[in-house]
């Protein structure tokens, strides 16, 4: 009999908050029917498999940093604004850590909220962006810097990969301040 209620929004819900709890690796169908009281099968009426499911995931997980990214962002400009964006992206992965893992994925094509929410997350930093001259192609590769070290400093930090005597916060501080004069200072800009 299928567990009254049940429809793949809940479904994908619950298999955020599972990730969260035992790593997005770690996720699995079995584990999320278990969870949700359900025999394996049942799942399959809402989501394909796997892969689907981590799709959903991933669509759901980037459509959360697009709002906070927009809600860190808001009234603020340049250098601020990107402090509090970064303050944003990684309160979100220390607080979602296998939601954040999901969203490191590329939209697929195919899942337009998936899609808009990407093209939301990007906008924000493009607005950002913006505000230090970057734009079309200096926007790009400028939002893959930040992402990249954001990201990279975040899986380490998540790893336990800072073990030297120096506060971590000021460290990241250091990164995003790092970031600010790079952007101020962007080549071709000017």
């Amino acid at each position: 009999m299928p567990r009254v209620g049940l429809n793949q929004q809940v479904v994908v819900r619950e298999a955020a908050r599972l990730a969260d709890e035992v790593g997005l690796d770690r996720l699995t169908l079995a584990a999320l029917a278990g969870r949700l009281g359900v025999a394996l099968p049942s799942l399959y009426k809402h989501v394909k498999g796997a892969d689907a499911l981590t799709q959903k995931l991933a669509a759901l997980a980037t459509a959360e940093l697009a709002d906070a990214f927009t809600a860190a962002a808001v009234g603020r400009a340049g250098g601020d604004a990107l402090r509090a964006v970064a303050a944003a992206f990684r309160d979100y992965a220390r607080r979602y850590p296998g939601r954040y893992s999901a969203a490191q994925r590329a939209p697929d094509a195919g899942d337009p909220d998936h899609v808009a929410a990407s093209e939301r997350a990007v906008g924000a930093i493009y607005a950002i962006l913006r505000g230090y001259g970057l734009d079309g192609d200096a926007a790009v590769d400028a939002t893959r810097m930040l992402r990249s070290a954001l990201h990279g400093f975040l899986t380490l930090e998540a790893a336990g990969g800072f073990g030297l005597p120096r506060d971590v916060d000021r460290s990241y501080d250091q990164l995003v301040a790092g970031l600010d004069v790079a952007f101020r200072a962007w080549p071709g800009q000017g």
